[in-house]
């Protein structure tokens, strides 16, 4: 199963409170304190050693000792004040406690009781540490689709059992399906249910708000194996994964604004003419090209300009390909006529006397 962010994180900062203290380590005995492999403890240090302070010039970021990493030991030569204890003031500590709250009421967290124990056990602790400045605070969230909708998809999520969904896409097109419930995320202000849609047998993501009725059935959710439910951080738009992958900006028709809610999208914007602009990461030029390709008629335009022209240079390869196999079929159509309207000698072998 694809990691969360959250536990790498955890694990990230454990690292460097280890290494602050145990001093320099070989990569496989960290791999097996940290229940990973040895190459997954590289690329932790490759990500701390981007990471640090905020102003993020050399000198603020965590530092490590290239030659012994080379000889396989990770030694921790700076760390940037990781390991000492946070201290916030009272303005910092109230709007923690507010974004907890927020974070504690939100369905995401509740549909996970892992991470709504973690996300209440936070809070409780910040709330007594700060005083009487947390009782000033009140965070009301504003709902976001139906209440029995959302109630319905958190309940089947912490349950899990199986959904019947009644939902209506993009292009205002309603069906009915049964859906396995997977993860329920946030972005850009929208709600997303991941799920693994049993009508197309394939994982499918389902905006909350056009969720017209979910109703939680007795059957239980079935349990996707992974190489065929995909990893689900993948779907986590913006995960850290595809940071370093190139953008790509499209405008969009009105009447393909399905694509905004089916890709992985860094961010989604309507614009005063009616298209819709998204932005997104490139990990697969060939899989943008056929997106293109299929849905040309509604593509306004595309940036950067080499996407444009890769697509375009596609289309003329295809339309190339198909009159070259239409010219041979009408060569050999007309071949064939010429030998139907050709006589046959009453002695050619083969005649029936």
């Amino acid at each position: 199963m694809a990691e969360r962010a959250d536990d790498r994180l955890v694990r990230l900062l454990g690292l460097v409170a280890f290494l602050d203290g145990a001093g320099p380590v070989r990569v496989e005995e960290l791999a097996d304190r940290f229940g990973v492999t040895p190459g997954q403890v590289r690329e932790d240090v490759d990500a701390l050693w981007v990471s640090g302070t905020p102003g993020y010039m050399p000198d603020d970021l965590i530092d490590f000792d290239a030659y012994s990493l080379e000889d396989g030991v990770v030694s921790l030569t700076q760390a940037r004040g990781m390991t000492r204890p946070l201290r916030l003031g009272t303005r910092e500590a109230v709007a923690l406690v507010a974004a907890l709250r927020a974070m504690h009421a939100s369905p995401a967290v509740q549909a996970d009781r892992r991470r709504a124990a973690v996300v209440a056990s936070a809070l409780d602790k910040l709330t007594a540490a700060t005083g009487e400045a947390a009782g000033a605070v009140d965070v009301q969230l504003e709902g976001e689709g139906d209440p029995q909708v959302v109630a319905a998809v958190t309940t089947a999520l912490a349950e899990g059992r199986r959904l019947h969904l009644r939902y209506v896409n993009a292009a205002d097109v309603t069906s009915e399906r049964d859906v396995d419930p997977l993860r329920l995320l946030t972005q850009d202000g929208a709600m997303y249910l991941l799920g693994w849609c049993l009508r197309v047998s394939g994982r499918r993501t389902f905006r909350v708000d056009r969720i017209l009725a979910a109703d939680v059935l007795d059957e239980p959710a079935a349990q996707h194996d992974v190489a065929v439910a995909g990893d689900l951080g993948a779907d986590v738009w913006a995960s850290v994964a595809h940071r370093g992958a190139p953008e790509a900006t499209l405008r969009l028709a009105s009447s393909a604004r399905w694509v905004a809610e089916e890709v992985p999208a860094e961010s989604v914007r309507d614009l005063p003419d009616g298209t819709v602009e998204v932005r997104l990461r490139v990990t697969n030029p060939a899989w943008l090209r056929r997106l293109l390709l299929a849905n040309a008629p509604d593509v306004v335009a595309a940036d950067p300009a080499d996407v444009a022209r890769d697509v375009a240079q596609a289309a003329r390869d295809a339309l190339d390909a198909y009159a070259t196999t239409t010219s041979t079929a009408s060569t050999a159509s007309t071949d064939i006529e010429a030998a139907r309207a050709t006589p046959v000698p009453d002695d050619a072998p083969g005649t029936v006397g």
